[in-house]
């Protein structure tokens, strides 16, 4: 079970390779505030001076530090293969295959590496920086050193340094492969430790939680660290390890870690003697790597399985971004053919992939059509922006300087013309609205297929290759536009047409016309006879027709009646007329003066003459309204939906399957060629994963 820690390290070597985190590896993060001795307890771990030290915040960058243990035959080989003259070394994974053998060097290469991140301001940055030591001294761990949790910036750090710093340490420990190294100093409340705090954030049952505590030899006289290490104050499942640090005079005097363990065995012997064997760096060594292995051993299964799935999903990627183009005149029919085909089976709603989101495309089309246009069209009043005094100077002007005895058809047809041409307006708002959708269509053949960048179907394949070849695909775009725009003036000409078509006769003989003429007569006839009924029967007919004539000639609107009120100078309450008042005596009379319409109440003949026009035009414009509500949406998909539809393959291909293009349009991305760069490496990363997880069953370690 021991070589399982090293085969973690080369998995955590292969995912270095292609700087990925997708996979999370079992690895001991270390937890603890400022100077609560974490750096003294990977440095015990070690066995040798390798971490920045100083005040405030010294690790400012997550420092994943592998321990490797080799044997001397294996050390001999390894450093004459590397050119290594001595037992310990170590690798940074950013200065490649360089290698350490003074550690005050890789002390300096920290501090450097650290500054180039994160500059010189006690910043911080969650890029970590990896650090592989090589000795027969070590037992093989993977460790996370992270930076010290604070309350207070100091300096120039900035004020939110405290949130950084716990966003930053829950990113790792948040992993449930984590083991988490709560390090707490002896001369601090336990009760009040930061570590196991956030500790308990992320491990609430503390399965992957083990305690240090540091700083045993610095307890206030005639006080011991008895019942913490016990697990009496807080109990922690995987346990509480006591150890003793260096102190900053020990490091001053360059006492060595080697003496430093010698005299913390000798201290707990002393001050602890029944704990002694169960505390000490050595014994926290050999229970973190007791609980890595099993930890790991855990975690295998599932890691296997996430490799595998990760690996499949990359393979599909890979495959997604298409391979490099040997024969570029096929390959680009092939787009272009796909292209078309996906753009009609869009508006044919006969698409692999239908969206569940939104309408688009020719559902879309047909919403337009009967619900947008539909609706609008039954929005508009037959007789709206008409007025009754509209109506009343039409049928005067139609009669000219005679006076009517019947209400005359000119003022009938002009008036419903005007109304008829309101249709013109929504109708060319529709053709314009499936323009819009039609130009839409376009995105959505293209857009939409990169969501589903793993699905291998031929008709997506082929869109996604159009994000390989960006000047292919503008080109297509710019095709497809420049076809839809040559469409739109021709669809507009027809609906303005149909429209002028309705302007141009108005025929009164249309069967639904007559019918609703015929029974509008009936209920004149009908209100004629019960006014008959209800004159006094005395009255004579000759004296009833002299009555209709007399109000004929001196009745409002003519220029009988203005003149005779003229010469009598009625009173005003008399005054029926909607001409203006007449002169006074004395002055001139003018009759050419335009007469200016005021607010009165009309006469009966004038409110019956109003009453038979408006429903005259109601009738014929419903009829009219029907006509182009039918029409228009067939215009649309005769003239722009299906023209397209039929003309697009060809257009596509007249325009740009030019020998002369082939190379210029078939450029592929920088960006989608990176991509497919990244996407094999991480396919070889997961790949070689794969392989080692399958050499551990080989040898039976799992």
């Amino acid at each position: 079970m021991e070589a399982l820690i090293p085969v973690i390290n080369k998995l955590q070597d292969v995912f270095n390779t292609v700087g990925a985190d997708i996979i999370q590896l079992p690895q001991i993060a270390v937890v603890g505030t400022q100077s609560s001795g974490k750096s003294s307890v990977l440095e015990s771990l070690v066995g040798r001076d390798l971490l920045p030290r100083g005040t405030g915040i010294v690790t400012r960058r997550p420092l994943i530090l592998q321990l490797v243990n080799v044997d001397p035959e294996d050390r001999r080989k390894t450093g004459e293969e590397n050119g290594v003259d001595g037992e310990e070394w170590g690798k940074f994974l950013h200065t490649k295959n360089k290698i350490y053998t003074d550690f005050d060097e890789i002390r300096q290469e920290i501090e450097n590496e650290t500054e180039r991140i994160s500059g010189n301001n006690k910043g911080i940055s969650d890029e970590p920086i990896h650090l592989k030591i090589f000795s027969p001294h070590v037992v093989n761990l993977t460790l996370v050193d992270l930076p010290g949790i604070t309350k207070v910036p100091v300096g120039d750090q900035p004020k939110d340094i405290e949130l950084q710093i716990r966003e930053l340490i829950l990113k790792y420990i948040s992993n449930p492969n984590c083991i988490i190294l709560a390090v707490t100093a002896a001369n601090t409340d336990m009760a009040t430790s930061e570590a196991l705090k956030v500790a308990r954030e992320v491990d609430t049952d503390g399965r992957r939680t083990l305690a240090v505590v540091t700083k045993l030899d610095l307890m206030d006289a005639g006080t011991d660290a008895m019942d913490v290490l016990m697990g009496r104050v807080i109990p922690v499942k995987l346990g509480l390890i006591g150890v003793v640090n260096r102190s900053q005079l020990d490091i001053n005097n360059k006492k060595t870690v080697a003496d430093s363990i010698r005299d913390e065995h000798a201290f707990l012997q002393k001050k602890y003697p029944s704990l002694a064997n169960r505390n000490g760096t050595k014994y926290l060594a050999r229970t973190l790597n007791r609980l890595l292995m099993h930890h790991i051993r855990d975690c295998l299964p599932e890691l296997k399985t996430r490799i595998n799935v990760l690996a499949a999903q990359y393979q599909s990627l890979l495959g997604s971004y298409g391979e490099p183009v040997d024969d570029k005149s096929a390959t680009l029919l092939q787009l272009i053919t796909k292209f078309a085909t996906e753009y009609c089976n869009t508006i044919e709603g006969t698409a692999k992939y239908i969206e569940t989101a939104e309408l688009c495309g020719g559902a879309r089309i047909c919403y337009i059509f009967h619900e947008t246009f539909g609706r609008t069209l039954e929005s508009v009043d037959p007789l709206g922006g008409l007025t009754t005094i509209d109506v009343l100077t039409a049928i005067r002007n139609a009669t000219g300087p005679r006076p009517a005895l019947f209400v005359p058809e000119v003022s009938f047809e002009l008036l419903v013309k005007r109304q008829v041409k309101r249709l013109e307006e929504p109708s060319l708002r529709c053709v314009e609205l499936v323009h819009e959708e039609m130009q839409r269509i376009i995105q959505h053949c293209s857009n939409y297929s990169t969501q589903r960048l793993l699905f291998s179907d031929d008709v997506f394949a082929g869109a996604r290759e159009l994000l390989r070849f960006p000047k292919l695909h503008d080109a297509i775009v710019e095709v497809v536009t420049s076809l839809l725009r040559k469409r739109l003036p021709v669809t507009n000409e027809m609906v303005h047409n149909l429209v002028a078509i309705e302007l141009a006769y108005i025929n009164t003989k249309h069967p639904d016309f007559a019918d609703a003429c015929g029974v509008m007569n009936n209920n004149i006839e009908e209100q004629r006879r019960n006014r008959m009924r209800e004159l006094p029967s005395a009255v004579p007919r000759d004296k009833m027709g002299g009555g209709a004539q007399g109000e004929q000639e001196g009745g409002t609107g003519t220029w009988r009646g203005m003149l005779k009120k003229g010469e009598e100078g009625q009173a005003e309450d008399r005054n029926r007329s909607s001409f203006a008042s007449s002169p006074q005596k004395g002055h001139a009379v003018n009759l050419l003066d335009v007469p200016v319409p005021v607010a009165r109440k009309l006469s009966a003949r004038e409110q019956r003459d109003c009453e038979v026009i408006e429903r005259l035009i109601k009738s014929y414009f419903l009829i009219v309204r029907k006509n182009i509500q039918d029409s228009v949406p067939k215009a649309v998909m005769h003239f722009l939906v299906n023209h397209v539809k039929d003309s697009l393959q060809s257009e596509l291909v007249g325009q740009l399957y030019k020998p002369a293009l082939l190379d210029d349009l078939l450029t592929e991305s920088e960006d989608m060629a990176q991509r497919r760069n990244e996407a094999a490496d991480m396919l070889k990363a997961l790949q070689r994963a794969s392989q080692v997880i399958a050499e551990i069953r080989e040898t039976h370690l799992w």
